[in-house]
């Protein structure tokens, strides 16, 4: 077959590692990229070798793009895609797909009736550390699932990021940034969530940048920077949630899962990779397990990949829409949740995504 060529949308920090995937992954082409300033795209172009650099408003008409990739801030992320739809094209999107529920459900009716697929980062799930942990889950090596511990806490991104604005406005803070990975894991893992609770705070009401380009300058927060939750999954399991921007730091784990025979300890769901740990009843301690699927470095892109194989095999992909939606429905309960202080029950399902088949070849993502 022959690779989908992609036009890539917003030439930022997160732009890098798609354009090493566009050399990495057989089954895609970067073709073309815009962005807002035209020295950034221009200078993206010279250093990926991009052959066109085209505006952002024209970009998904182009004859020559058969998908956008959309790697805007999050406030830009519904414009760009319906724009991209209106074009009659496929589009991937970075975290997360919207801003809010019902403009979403618009935005993949709009897709449906285009006769278009929208699939949605992250892919980090794709990756060999989560896909090894579901196949001990659904192997039976910990039994049945009974509850999840997930955590994220860090002291924010403003000491280190360029532009650091948008992760304290609406579409931003650690729920709506780093939440879709840690959810998303915990989907494929234990399946659609049903319920939500939480509560939320914010340390300060502005942020001061240190990193270079804007040090300095004082970013107001306009979202909560911590947010502590509880999840109902439709399995029975339930998980605690914790997200935050307001540590400086923590000694948690990242992602554990508790069942009925065993424990397993999932390495962060930002990565890619392990260590995969597991302690079943009567063992002593954790026992690394050896990873069973391909992908455990740094695979940003993988998603784009397999959702450019799944679109020319007629499927869902599996960083689908379906499961984007599902995860935006859940941080929006959790917000929800935390103004109202009572239990949210989620609008949507998704099922658990197909597993990714083992025993890939490195630049492949179909057996």
């Amino acid at each position: 077959m022959n690779p989908m060529r992609v036009g890539l949308i917003g030439c930022g920090n997160i732009s890098t590692v798609y354009f090493e995937a566009g050399g990495r992954f057989r089954d895609l082409q970067i073709v073309a990229c815009a962005d807002r300033d035209p020295a950034r795209a221009e200078a993206a172009a010279v250093r990926h070798a991009i052959p066109r650099v085209l505006d952002v408003a024209n970009l998904p008409g182009d004859p020559e793009v058969d998908l956008v990739l959309n790697l805007t801030p999050p406030q830009a992320h519904t414009p760009v895609l319906r724009t991209a739809i209106a074009a009659g094209k496929h589009a991937y999107t970075e975290k997360p797909l919207g801003l809010s529920l019902a403009e979403s459900i618009s935005l993949l009716e709009q897709a449906g009736a285009a006769g278009v697929t929208i699939g949605c980062a992250p892919d980090t799930v794709l990756g060999a550390g989560i896909q090894t942990a579901r196949k001990l889950i659904d192997d039976g090596w910990i039994g049945r699932p009974v509850s999840a511990t997930a955590f994220m806490l860090c002291p924010g991104h403003e000491s280190w990021h360029p532009d650091p604005a948008f992760y304290y406005a609406p579409g931003g803070g650690p729920l709506f940034d780093m939440g879709p990975y840690y959810l998303s894991a915990l989907v494929t893992l234990l399946g659609p969530i049903t319920q939500a609770c939480a509560m939320t705070t914010a340390a300060a009401s502005e942020r001061i940048i240190t990193s270079e380009a804007r040090f300095g300058q004082a970013v107001p927060v306009a979202v909560p920077t911590h947010v502590s939750g509880t999840l109902a999954f439709e399995s029975g399991a339930l998980a605690t949630l914790i997200m935050s921007f307001d540590a400086i730091g923590h000694s948690l784990p990242h992602l554990e899962i508790h069942g009925t025979e065993g424990s397993l300890q999932v390495a962060d769901p930002n990565t890619f990779g392990g260590p995969i740990r597991l302690k079943r009843r009567g063992a002593d301690a954790f026992a690394d397990v050896p990873l069973s699927h391909t992908y455990a470095s740094q695979s940003r892109g993988l998603g784009l990949a397999e959702m450019a194989r799944a679109i020319q095999d007629g499927r869902e992909p599996r960083a689908s829409a379906r499961m984007a939606l599902h995860v935006l429905d859940c941080m929006e309960a959790l917000h929800r949740s935390a103004g109202a202080r009572t239990f949210v029950s989620l609008a949507t399902r998704c099922p658990r995504p197909e597993p990714m088949p083992m025993n890939l070849l490195e630049g492949g993502v179909d057996s």
